[in-house]
């Protein structure tokens, strides 16, 4: 697991001014993302402004800005390389987990 020396308030503030220079890019105006995306306008000043959005409203607004696809793959499990033949075995052969364990 790789330690993270951003912290969310400020990942979130990061992303906020990144949505909002990428519109600014596309000569949009917040007027326009709103009616393009379908999120309502409020709700778009309200995450420029404070950041706050729900997810399927910030997932829309990516799709119509270009970068869904970059959203997807940034969450997506990054693969380990195999060090070994057994590792490739080991692999094709354990479940993948459906549950967290408890603690």
């Amino acid at each position: 697991m790789q330690v993270s020396f951003i912290t969310p308030s400020k990942a979130q503030k990061i992303i906020t001014e990144n949505v909002r220079e990428h519109r600014l890019q596309l000569n949009l105006t917040q007027e326009g993302l709103a009616q393009r995306s379908g999120v309502p306008l409020p709700t778009l000043r309200r995450f420029e402004q404070q950041g706050l959005i729900s997810l399927e409203s910030f997932l829309k607004v990516c799709m119509v800005l270009g970068n869904l696809d970059d959203i997807v793959k940034a969450t997506a499990i990054k693969q380990e390389p195999f060090s070994s033949i057994d590792d490739v075995l080991s692999a094709e052969t354990t479940p993948k987990r459906k549950r967290g364990r408890r603690k």
